[in-house]
């Protein structure tokens, strides 16, 4: 077995109640990472923290509350008293026809996707850089690569993100702090339940995917460790997309 060296580090990971954001948390956590986990409400959190109380603090925070956001590092640091790395994962994604959504849903998804990333990364820069280590990654989506009709500002804003993280990773680079992207495709989580409730509409969106299935959430951990690790130190403005084959062209 590969020892990943992450055992005492500190990580903050956004959007950590469900999905692939808890997938996360977890894996660092079984890593003996310590982790401080944010989301909209603490009680969303808390069977987290209870998993594993002295390695999990629960931070609960509006990802359209700038200064919430941007106290989040000096939590963890208070918390755990360091910080190692930052995991940009809470988004949101509302479908619908372009011309007929409001513009509070295209600012709120800007506000969510990117600028709460970028504020969090600022913040967070300034305990890492000094230290000369650190480790942030974008969770961002096989959308900001290729574009989805009805996901026109969730597909923009997954983008936009893609290229917050080339170019903050050549800023940072010499600093020794590392920036990555991931990119998922389709994963069986409570964001795909309309579609893994209808056999139909899962039998279509399965006949897009090369490899036949959706991805575990499980499957996703290990990928995020790695980019956390000291073995990724020569790793920095990479998107790791892992979606099956999906956006491969196969």
């Amino acid at each position: 077995m590969i020892d990943l060296k992450l055992a005492g580090k500190v990580a903050i990971v956004t959007g950590a109640s469900r999905g692939l954001g808890r997938a996360m948390a977890q894996a660092l956590i079984e890593q003996g990472v310590r982790v401080l986990v944010a989301a909209r409400t603490a009680e969303d959190l808390e069977s987290l923290r209870a998993s594993a109380p002295d390695q999990v603090k629960v931070r609960p925070c509006d990802m359209l509350d700038t200064g919430a956001v941007s106290r989040l590092p000096a939590e963890a640091v208070a918390a755990f008293g360091r910080l190692d790395i930052v995991i940009n994962n809470a988004g949101i994604a509302p479908a619908g026809a372009f011309l007929e959504q409001p513009d509070s849903v295209w600012n709120d998804v800007i506000a969510i996707n990117v600028t709460a990333p970028a504020i969090l990364t600022r913040a967070a820069g300034r305990i890492l850089i000094p230290q000369g280590s650190g480790k942030v990654i974008n969770i961002a989506s096989t959308s900001g690569i290729l574009g989805k009709p009805q996901l026109v500002a969730y597909s923009s804003s997954k983008g936009a993100l893609l290229q917050f993280t080339k170019a903050l990773a050549g800023e940072w680079a010499a600093s020794g702090v590392q920036v990555n992207a991931v990119a998922p495709g389709a994963f069986a989580t409570d964001a795909q339940a309309a579609v893994l409730g209808s056999p139909a509409i899962l039998e279509r969106r399965l006949r897009k995917i090369p490899a036949k299935r959706m991805g575990h959430d499980r499957e996703i951990g290990p990928l995020v460790c790695y980019l956390a690790s000291e073995l990724s130190d020569f790793v920095t403005g990479a998107v790791f997309v892992i979606d099956g084959g999906e956006s491969s062209k196969l």
